[in-house]
Formats: C-alpha cells, sequence, structure tokens
C-alpha cells in the first residue's frame, strides 16, 4: 500500500455532489487524489466516475480507507443523515481520518453531530463551481489547532487561502456572516434597479453604473449581469440555500441578543422568493420578489 505522506492525503471522499462538490471532487482528481464519491441522487456521481472517481452507494461505504472525508450537503437535516442516518459515516463508531464539514449549517449543528469525533473541521468555503474546481477558494475553518496543522495540506489543494479561525463552529459563523453580506447586497442591487425603473430610467444602464461604481463589490458586479439579463437558471447559488443561510444568521443573531433588520429583512424576502417557487434559481431572483410584478420595468 502506497504511504500517505504531507504531499499526498491518501484517499478522499467527498459526501455531496452538488455545485460545490462537484468542484471540489473535480478539483481533488486532476491533483491525482483517488477520490470516492457519494451522493443521494446517484446520477451526480456519473461525470465523476468518468473522471476516475469511485462512485459508492452509501456513505459509510464511501468513508471505507479514506484518510478524508468531506461533506458538502445542502443543510442541517442533509448532515444529520450522512453523518448519524442508517448508513452514515459514523452509524457504527467514529470515523478515523479527518472530517471535514464543508456544508453551511447551524455552528451549534455541526458540533452536535461531529463533536465528538477526534479530527473534525467546520469549513466555510468562499468562492463559486469556479473556485472551487479550480483550487481558488477561500477557506475559513475551525477546529482544534492540532487537527487544522494535520489537515491543512488537503486544504491547500482546495483553496488559495486557508485561515484558522478558532474552535469548532467557527467556520460556519464566518460562512454565514460572508452570506449574510452576499445576500443584503444582491437585494438592495435589485431594488435599486426595480426604483430606476419605475422612475423612468433605463435599468439595463443602471445596473451597468452600480457595477461600475465603487460602490460595488465583486459579487454585486457578478450579480449585476444575471439581473440585467433576467438569467436565473444555471444558478451558482440557489435561492433556497441563501434564505436558509440568512434564516441561519437571524436564528444566531437572535441567541446572541441581536436584532439585525436588514439581515431580518433579506431573509423575509428571500423565503417569499423560494415560497414563489424561485427556490432553485440563482440567488438573484430575489428580483422578481421585489418587482411589481413579473415582466414590469424591463
Amino acid at each position: 500500500m502506497k504511504r500517505t505522506t504531507a504531499n499526498d492525503p491518501g484517499p478522499v471522499a467527498v459526501l455531496g455532489l452538488g455545485t460545490m462538490g462537484s468542484g471540489l471532487a473535480t478539483r481533488l482528481i486532476e491533483q491525482g487524489v483517488q477520490v470516492r464519491v457519494w451522493n443521494r441522487t446517484p446520477e451526480r456521481t456519473e461525470p465523476l466516475a468518468r473522471a476516475g472517481a469511485i462512485a459508492v452507494g452509501r456513505p459509510d461505504e464511501a468513508v471505507e480507507g479514506t484518510s478524508a472525508a468531506i461533506c458538502t450537503v445542502a443543510d442541517g437535516d442533509a448532515l444529520a443523515a450522512v453523518l448519524r442516518g442508517p448508513n452514515g459515516v459514523l452509524a457504527r463508531g467514529t470515523y478515523p481520518g479527518a472530517l471535514i464539514c464543508a456544508s453551511t449549517v447551524a455552528p451549534e449543528d455541526v458540533v452536535r453531530l461531529a463533536g465528538d469525533v477526534p479530527s473534525v473541521m467546520d469549513v466555510g468555503m468562499l468562492g463559486n463551481r469556479d473556485h472551487a474546481r479550480d483550487g481558488e477558494l477561500r477557506l475559513f475553518v475551525g477546529g482544534e489547532e492540532r487537527v487544522f496543522a494535520a489537515g491543512r495540506p488537503l486544504l491547500e489543494r482546495l483553496g488559495k487561502e486557508v485561515v484558522h479561525l478558532g474552535a469548532l463552529g467557527s467556520g460556519m459563523r464566518m460562512k454565514l456572516l460572508l452570506n449574510l453580506l452576499m445576500g443584503i447586497e444582491v437585494q438592495a442591487m435589485a431594488e435599486a434597479a426595480e426604483l430606476a425603473a419605475a422612475s423612468g430610467l433605463d435599468k439595463q444602464l443602471v445596473l451597468r453604473t452600480i457595477a461600475g461604481s465603487g460602490f460595488a463589490s465583486p459579487v454585486m458586479s457578478f450579480k449585476s449581469r444575471r439581473l440585467a439579463s433576467r438569467r436565473f437558471d444555471e444558478p451558482d447559488f440557489r435561492l433556497r440555500l441563501m434564505a436558509k443561510d440568512l434564516m441561519l444568521a437571524t436564528e444566531q443573531a437572535s441567541a446572541a441578543g441581536l436584532h439585525l433588520p436588514l439581515t431580518a429583512a433579506a431573509a423575509e424576502t428571500h423565503a417569499r422568493a423560494a415560497e414563489q417557487g424561485l427556490g432553485d434559481e440563482d440567488c438573484a431572483a430575489v428580483a422578481c420578489a421585489v418587482a411589481p410584478e413579473t415582466g414590469t420595468h424591463t
């Protein structure tokens, strides 16, 4: 058997093959790492299997013989099923490798579900599918210092910046803060565009002006193109996941005794957009929830 070194992380399992999970698995395969993949809907494993991954039918089977397991599922319920369900990673005992929880969930869920694993980290990922595939993510990590030090070589294959924040749960706290900002920024830009159109200004011109101004963050410039084209399919980040993260942020604020009015308003708007059937569209589709009617103000 090939000996694992700091430069060779050994086989890695990727559990959950959405936008980010598929990107991470692709990156590892291209780096020459042996990858085992699992997804709730098996068809998503097929492109990765053709690229060289080993596709399996259960989470516990996916982690067999691996040095690390990366969980990138949609929410806390999905993470609980993958870790503690009947065929979960931890169903028959602890996991001996490095368990990396990269799903955006409540920080307390990471501690509750995986806090007893000897080597566990939670990782907030900043970036999109292209960043994941190209190793250009920014990774914000919670967990013990010794666990972080041991896992850093693997994380550095996946991200251009790897930051240790502190105790387990810290990575999720940072991720929720970042998504809070993105949700508010994109909604604010959508509202500005609707007000522009209602005031008789050219919405396309206004969006180009915002994107090129000093007020725009990189994500606003990126999302302005979706707002201008009103193309919300092939999402970079699904609206229902943004709605979930904004709700988690409001719950974190409430637990800390804080009232965050902008966050609460954005959470309500995104929840309404999801209820309108936009949950699987890109998060920029929140614009549809602030427009007076679909198709108005072009």
